[in-house]
């Protein structure tokens, strides 16, 4: 499974990263904002996305619409902070497959990424 991890943290970026490698999921790409998002997800057409929803340039739910209109089968998991439910059930409705409240947890990603990857 490749994956590409958005996230304006790059500390929130390396934890998901290290999560991500210990349980053998090959990260292939990562972004900072939504526009680099988009851009890489064209590029490298991974398997998912775990998408931050508050960076600068252009949000995540921006960007998960732009992705479903480029490839409506994007398998994408938002990560938000406590307080950002309108947001997540925005994403949701633009087309976000899941979503995972931070600070992550990496037992329930890697088990919410199974879950949405249909394993």
């Amino acid at each position: 499974m490749k994956v590409l991890v958005v996230d304006d943290s790059q500390f929130m970026r390396l934890n998901i990263i290290n999560y991500l490698n210990k349980n053998n999921i090959e990260v292939i790409g990562q972004a900072s904002n939504g526009n680099e998002a988009i851009r890489l997800y064209e590029e490298l057409r991974p398997d998912m996305v775990t998408m931050d929803i508050t960076m600068p340039d252009m949000d995540g739910v921006e960007a998960v619409r732009e992705i479903i209109k480029f490839d409506p089968n994007a398998k994408i998991i938002m990560c938000s902070a406590m307080g950002q439910q309108g947001m997540v059930i925005e994403a949701i409705k633009a087309g976000a497959k899941s979503f995972l409240i931070k600070p992550l947890n990496e037992e329930r990603m890697i088990m919410e990424i199974n879950k949405v990857m249909g394993k």
